[in-house]
């Protein structure tokens, strides 16, 4: 565990810090976007509403969601790790566009818009940083980096169903996160952040 640390930092410190806060903005905005999220997105998240996290997160001061926020890879999902699902969606992204009838909730449509750009330029810029930012599979960062900006709005109108927390499937890691940040112990927080790592490699390994 102390040498993907070391892995995970030496590569951190090689993105541009305008990267890492962008990151950081995304994730402070989703667990913004989460505990408050309406019902139609709910509805689509069956797992995510199973872990109460609106409930959990929506009594956090901003200072505590930030706290949140500042971990080495994103709280969110759009199912990244797929890499079926990716590499089908970007072959021709209009034609998705049109046989989709995605989530119709602008502050989601506007998080996924964000976040589907983001991806889109880690994975164009820093091909290793989007396999520990954000669980892509190389076959992922490869399709998208075979598409071009104008193909990113019609690709959030679909994909915006599909936004959840990362690793909703494991409630510890969440709970142990959102209890942390109403605790006064930042290297309590740090710790679970950090064991989030743990998470992703198995994902890469899975």
């Amino acid at each position: 565990m102390q040498d993907l640390h070391v892995g995970i930092r030496t590569r951190e410190s090689r993105l541009a810090p305008e990267t890492l806060e962008s990151l950081r903005e995304l994730n402070h905005r989703f667990l913004d976007l989460l505990g408050t999220q309406s019902g139609v997105w709910r509805s689509a998240n069956p797992v995510t509403v199973s872990l109460e996290l609106p409930g959990r997160l929506a009594p956090l001061s901003p200072g505590q969601k930030r706290a949140i926020a500042d971990c080495p890879y994103a709280l969110f999902d759009l199912r990244f790790g797929d890499d079926h699902h990716w590499c089908a969606r970007l072959v021709e992204p209009a034609r998705w566009s049109v046989c989709d009838d995605g989530v119709r909730d602008t502050p989601t449509l506007d998080f996924v818009r964000l976040a589907l750009f983001f991806a889109w330029h880690v994975a164009a810029t820093a091909r290793l940083a989007a396999r520990y930012l954000l669980g892509m599979n190389e076959n992922t960062v490869a399709a998208f980096r075979g598409i071009t900006i104008d193909c990113l709005p019609a690709i959030a109108a679909a994909e915006a169903v599909n936004l959840s927390a990362r690793w909703s499937d494991c409630p510890p890691y969440w709970d142990a996160l959102t209890q942390a940040a109403c605790g006064p112990d930042s290297v309590a927080l740090r710790r679970v952040q950090l064991s989030g790592l743990q998470l992703a490699a198995a994902a890469q390994l899975g």
